[in-house]
């Protein structure tokens, strides 16, 4: 290709306002445009790229014994509504109606899809187990688009579907993916980590991202000093220490506390610790009409996802100032003394309790595991400028549900004691789910022949991975002051030429030889000056730069990229180091 022909060149000046190098980088060298908010256009440098690291998941996917097939675009909407997704994704579903008045969602995930031509297979445990893959376009109405590639609306995505007999017989196939993603990465240019995440709206009980370590990255995530533990935020666990568990226990009583409705107003009122203060947390699920009272240890925060899981909830919101107060308790003054007996009251008639366009139908008072590792705790009286000492489980409260609902936090104990936790940040790049049956119980007749002839449900996985954001996060980790510095395996070219004054023809004839061989070549055959040829190509990152000028004379100037030093070899090397 001559870079006077290439659409899409480099454009220096002003970046639009981004944190990540990766979309400054990428759109100044001519890798994208964007078009609307959260979608972008693929020049052609970057769908050259896009395309070799398809290429490198297709191999490796197809190594591992997945087949490659397409869903369409559209999905009809029925086969949401049979999972209940409709209502339970942690994106907003895009939907569109055809002539015909029937509606269809825009495919932001494919499990229901790829359950759906299972089903109208009628397989049997002879064609079990089968992995399907395809590439496709996804389309998520994300709140906020930003970093470019990282967190877009429409992006392509290679998603695969796993359909098992069994537990075991999946747990074969996950590990497979597990070692078949990590040669991914390494291929492209990435270190990957493997961290245990929340499913989250995709179902199942349990999952695997691929983070790529970064100190912006959006996911938060931790691991033991050892190695041996690495978690999500979402779901990591660690050790509560026990605090006073040794002092006697204490009357309950209740005083007067004139003060504001901080955890920190708490502590400077009665001169005890955080930790021994207790911490109530009111949350409402929007979908349901539960009011969830979530009660902790003072030093320790709510995980909201740990909560939602525990709770069985869907949507939580913060409960407001009203609500708090139209069940019986005070902001800033909660606790769970008495509120289930005061919620019971004011709710006599077993109809809820309605708040302006909401009605509250129950309480739920879930706890923290860490309750149990505290005498005496301190705490609101669910009134006003009220306080209770010496607040003890068991004997004053009871909990509905009891469980791990805290947030973990950097130097906290792993679960195994042995070493602590360290936070960490990253990129995540892909992910792998256990569905189990998940969407084969939940959709109707997503079921195989077994041995005995009798029909059972599909036991299932699923495998993402997003090209446009594993794309960016190897720009996120190759690059340096003056551009990006691609891998080989994925550049969009292996050389970059450029000819000079005097050199003309000799780049002339060196393009057409490495051409007739089979190299990729960018050719910059410009009338510019040396300086801007060198700095586009510094910028556009190819990994092997040519110069061929009048000072060159026989020789060919050669500089790999990532390194500073340029030397000076003949054509026969060259073409020995293209090999």
């Amino acid at each position: 290709m001559k870079y006077s022909k290439l659409f899409g060149k480099t454009q220096y000046g002003d970046s639009k306002q981004t944190k990540f190098i990766s979309h400054q980088l990428l759109s100044k060298a001519g890798f994208i445009e964007e078009s609307a908010a959260g979608r972008y256009f693929f020049l052609p440098l970057g769908w050259r790229v896009h395309d070799k690291l398809k290429a490198i998941i297709k191999q490796e996917m197809d190594k591992a014994g997945a087949q490659e097939m397409i869903t369409p675009t559209l999905h009809p909407l029925e086969l949401w509504e049979e999972t209940n997704r409709t209502n339970t994704t942690g994106f907003e579903l895009m939907k569109v109606r055809d002539r015909r008045g029937a509606q269809f969602a825009l495919g932001g995930t494919a499990e229901e899809m790829f359950v759906d031509v299972a089903r109208k297979r009628q397989l049997t445990y002879k064609d079990l187990p089968v992995n399907v893959y395809q590439f496709s376009n996804k389309f998520r109405d994300e709140l906020r688009a930003r970093g470019g590639l990282l967190r877009v609306r429409e992006f392509i995505m290679k998603d695969a579907y796993s359909f098992h007999v069994d537990a075991t017989d999946f747990k074969i196939e996950y590990d497979k993916m597990a070692e078949t993603y990590t040669r991914i990465y390494e291929r492209a240019g990435l270190k990957s980590l493997m961290v245990e995440a929340d499913n989250g709206y995709i179902g199942g009980e349990y999952c695997h991202e691929f983070q790529v370590e970064h100190p912006e990255g959006e996911g938060r995530f931790f691991i033991s000093e050892d190695g041996k533990y690495i978690a999500h935020e979402d779901i990591a666990k660690f050790q509560r220490l026990d605090m006073n568990l040794a002092d006697e226990v204490l009357e309950y009583k209740e005083v007067e506390a004139v003060r504001g409705n901080t955890m920190v107003d708490g502590v400077a009122l009665h001169g005890l610790p955080l930790w021994q203060q207790m911490k109530d947390v009111m949350m409402f699920d929007i979908t349901t009409g539960i009011m969830y009272l979530a009660v902790i240890r003072g030093d320790l925060d709510v995980n909201e996802t740990k909560l939602q899981h525990l709770g069985g909830a869907n949507q939580l919101r913060m409960a407001s100032d009203e609500e708090v107060r139209a069940i019986g308790s005070e902001p800033g003054f909660i606790a769970p003394v008495g509120l289930q007996e005061e919620f019971a009251k004011r709710n006599s008639d077993g109809n809820g309790i309605t708040v302006g366009n909401i009605t509250i139908k129950k309480l739920v008072i879930v706890g923290d595991t860490s309750l149990r590792t505290v005498k005496n705790m301190y705490g609101g009286a669910n009134k006003k400028h009220a306080d209770a000492l010496n607040i003890n489980i068991d004997r004053d409260y009871t909990l509905d549900i009891e469980g791990d609902i805290a947030m973990a936090q950097p130097g906290f104990i792993a679960p195994d004691g042995n070493s602590k936790l360290v936070e960490k940040h990253g990129i995540e790049v892909g992910n792998i789910f256990q569905l189990g049956y998940h969407y084969s119980e939940k959709m109707s007749n997503a079921t195989f022949i077994d041995q005995d002839g009798t029909m059972r449900p599909y036991y299932m996985g699923c495998y993402g991975i997003g090209l446009g954001r594993t794309l960016a996060t190897v720009v996120e980790t190759h690059h340096d002051d003056r551009g990006i510095i691609w891998p080989e395996s994925i550049a969009p070219f292996q050389v970059h030429l450029i000819s000079l004054r005097g050199g003309e023809e000799k780049a002339q004839a060196l393009y057409e030889e490495l051409l007739a061989k089979g190299v990729e070549v960018l050719w910059d055959e410009r009338d510019e000056s040396p300086g801007k040829k060198f700095a586009d190509a510094d910028l556009i990152g190819i990994p092997i730069r040519l110069v061929v000028s009048q000072k060159t004379g026989e020789s060919i100037e050669i500089k790999k990229r990532s390194e500073a030093e340029s030397k000076l070899i003949s054509k026969d090397e060259l073409l020995e180091i293209l090999k």
